[in-house]
Order: C-alpha cells, then sequence, then structure tokens
C-alpha cells in the first residue's frame, strides 16, 4: 500500500488556477430550448457541443474495466494525459521525469515540448527495468517516472514485482502505459490501482479495439490526480464522434475479443515463419501484437520491403535494439505476404 499527497506535487499555479466553466459545465441536465452556448440551432447531428465530461462514455468504460468513473480520465489518444500530466505536476525548467529507455518516444517529446529534463536509464539486455539503476538516477526534482508493459518497442511485459518496488520507492508519479495489455494475458495494474495513490495507468482504444482512427485514450488514477486533469484539460477535449463510436463499439466486446485472440495466434505463427528466413537472426519474446526483429542490415531490409510494397518500423537506431525491425502482427495474409518477400530477399 502506497499513499503519498497528490497536492504536494502539483505546480503552484496550477493550485492556483480557476478552471474555465463552459455552457455546459453550469448547466448539466436536458432542456427543450438550447441559447447558452452560441450553437448554430439547426440540426446537423453534430451542431450541440459534446459533453465535457463523457458521463455516459465513462460509465460503460468503468463497468468493462472495473474501477469507478472518478478513477478515469479520457483524453485525445494517450497523447494528451502524457502532455497533460507533464504540464500538471513538473515546473519547466527545474522539475525533470525519468524515462527508462528504449520505450514509446512521445514521453520524451512531450517533456522537451514542455521543457522538461528527461533522466534516461537503460532497461536491462532483456528489455527489463534494471530497479537499482533507476533508484540511483532520479532525484529529488524527479517528479514522474514513466514505465511501458508491455514495452515498445520491445514487445515485452516488464517484472510486476519490479514495477511494484517502485511505486512504493518512487516519491512521484508512476506512469505505467498499458496500452497493449489486451494481448497479454494478464489484467495489468487495474487490479491495484486503490493499492497505489502515485499509479497512473494509460490505456487505450487504438490497438485491440481497432479504433485507432478516433483517438481517445484512457488514464486511470486516484480521484485526486483525475481532478487535476480535468482541471486543466480544454473544455470539449473529446469529440461527439469520438464519444459515439466508441459507445457503439463498447456494446460488442466480443468482436474486440475475437480479433484479440486471432492476433495472438498469428503472432505465434509469424514469430515461427519468421525463424525460418535466412536474413533473420533473432526474434525477441513478445506480449504485444508485434515483433521485434533482430535481421542483418536492419536498413537495407526496411527499405527492400517497402520497394515491395510492405512497409516496417525500423527500430535499428533505438538504443538496445540494433539492426532491429518491428513488425506489426496482420492478418494471416499480410504475414505470409511479409515472409514470402523477406524469403525472397
Amino acid at each position: 500500500m502506497k499513499s503519498i499527497d497528490i497536492n504536494s506535487l502539483v505546480r503552484e499555479n496550477v493550485k492556483r488556477l480557476k478552471p474555465y466553466s463552459s455552457a455546459r459545465d453550469e448547466f448539466i441536465g436536458s432542456a427543450s430550448v438550447y441559447l447558452d452556448a452560441n450553437e448554430n440551432p439547426f440540426n446537423t447531428e453534430y451542431n450541440r457541443y459534446p459533453d465535457p465530461h463523457q458521463v455516459s462514455l465513462k460509465k460503460r468504460i468503468a463497468a468493462i474495466k472495473k474501477i469507478r468513473p472518478e478513477q478515469l480520465f479520457l483524453g485525445n489518444g494517450s497523447d494528451e494525459p502524457i502532455d497533460l500530466l507533464l504540464r500538471a505536476f513538473c515546473e519547466p525548467g527545474r522539475d525533470n521525469v525519468l524515462i527508462p529507455q528504449p520505450t514509446y518516444g512521445m514521453y520524451s517529446v512531450s517533456a522537451a515540448i514542455n521543457d522538461i529534463e528527461v533522466k534516461a536509464v537503460n532497461l536491462t539486455k532483456d528489455f527489463d527495468l534494471d530497479v537499482t539503476a533507476i533508484k540511483d538516477t532520479w532525484d529529488q526534482n524527479t517528479k514522474l517516472l514513466f514505465l511501458c508493459s508491455p514495452n515498445n518497442p520491445s514487445g515485452n511485459l516488464l517484472d510486476a514485482e519490479k514495477i511494484k518496488s517502485l511505486l512504493l520507492q518512487f516519491p512521484g508519479l508512476v506512469i505505467l502505459d498499458e496500452a497493449y495489455i489486451d494481448f497479454t494475458g494478464t489484467a495489468g495494474f487495474l487490479a491495484v490501482l486503490d493499492e497505489f495513490s502515485n499509479l497512473v495507468v494509460l490505456q487505450t482504444f487504438s490497438k485491440a479495439w481497432g479504433l485507432a482512427g478516433i483517438r481517445l485514450g484512457m488514464c486511470f488514477s486516484n480521484p485526486d490526480v483525475i481532478q487535476v486533469l480535468d482541471k486543466i484539460k480544454p473544455p470539449y477535449n473529446i469529440n461527439s464522434m469520438t464519444q459515439t463510436v466508441a459507445l457503439d463499439y463498447l456494446r460488442d466486446e466480443n468482436r474486440k475479443n475475437s480479433w484479440v485472440a486471432n492476433i495472438k495466434a498469428q503472432r505465434d505463427v509469424l514469430k515461427a515463419n519468421l525463424l525460418t528466413v535466412p536474413l533473420v537472426q533473432k526474434v525477441y519474446p513478445s506480449d504485444a501484437n508485434f515483433l521485434l526483429v533482430k535481421v542483418r542490415d536492419a536498413q537495407k531490409t526496411y527499405h527492400d520491403l517497402v520497394y515491395q510494397g510492405i512497409v516496417v518500423r525500423d527500430r535499428s537506431n533505438v538504443v538496445l535494439c540494433e539492426d532491429s525491425l518491428r513488425v506489426t502482427v496482420g492478418t494471416e495474409i499480410e504475414n505470409r505476404k511479409l515472409i514470402d518477400v523477406l524469403n525472397q530477399l
């Protein structure tokens, strides 16, 4: 069990901030005539502003995830809560964040945009957490620790006990990005959300739910953290179309589960087939919907694949990922085409 005073971590200007109050904040309910928000009165389906609090959507997600609605913030992709966490808890030019590498690059980019120093520490050769190195790296101005599990681009789950150890010891917020958690067969850390007041879990509709195009990310934490994010977010950050589409897809969990089962099965087949390709040197273990593949001359292989109409991700310039490509698990036909082309190179 870990409990910290969230208010003590919040930037002073954010504490003093009086948030913007929209028309839909001041009136909650239903009416026959709306003349409060300067909207176009003619019905286009989208002439009215969306619910700024996404009440119906949050209730549905909370029921599925077995959390309380007040523990949930919805953002424009996961990128929005990442940015808001930095803006809420890190003083520009003074505070820093700790990011084990390699991992999702947007953590560092968002930190740089906000003028927040990044302290980097390498993962182990097996892409797991080096707890001692992490502890030796943070200082009194380290406010956020970013972890990605399953990790991107390596694909592996981070050791759960190491994560819990860091949650108990780290003096700030631990941001655990679980974008690929559906492909693991594990519950992730939502089940222990109430045990750690400094835990923030990110999940997304972009992967398992097949909704990357609607840009909807989920951020779970204790209500004190969620209230801070709600305080500084744009008033209508989740548009009506996104809320409608998400609610529609949430009515059919079986469809999502079927996609996940198919992708996991294809992941095993793709890995086995990749290991038969002469230029493939290693396929790293994966709990995600992609594989990190070490090949001979990754840059040349990448361009050769592009020439054949197949796009993967060249990760050879990333620490610990030399000569490696990141390959998303596609359909059976797409995966077979990849193998056929690789065998011809």
